[in-house]
């Protein structure tokens, strides 16, 4: 596998595997546009630049929170997201940088 983007196969398979997942994939779809998906919910932080906290996405998906709290621990592992705490809060943002450069990995080496 080329290192043209600083990707090997284990980080691939990793985030593969965190994107397998149906809730998780429209977890991150959410997280493109925040303030579209969770325009409902009172802010705690800015969205834009602290993401969004993890009591929101546990309410708009309807999921357990201990469930979206492990999810959102998975996209973090595989770097798809970035965790930022706001008082006892938790929010998460996509990692834009990491997208595209997974995306570059796909297209070059898949």
């Amino acid at each position: 596998m080329a290192a043209t983007a600083g990707l090997g196969a284990g980080d691939l398979v990793e985030v593969f595997k965190a994107l397998g997942n149906p809730a998780r994939l429209q977890i991150m779809q959410w997280l493109k546009d925040p303030d579209m998906h969770f325009g409902a919910y009172e802010p705690i932080a800015d969205r834009q630049s602290v993401g969004v906290c993890v009591t929101h996405i546990q309410a708009k998906s309807g999921l357990a929170q201990s469930t979206v709290s492990s999810y959102m621990t998975t996209l973090e592992r595989a770097g798809l997201v970035t965790p930022t705490r706001v008082g006892k809060w938790t929010h998460y943002r996509r990692d834009e940088g990491r997208l595209a450069e997974l995306a570059r990995a796909i297209g070059d080496d898949l």
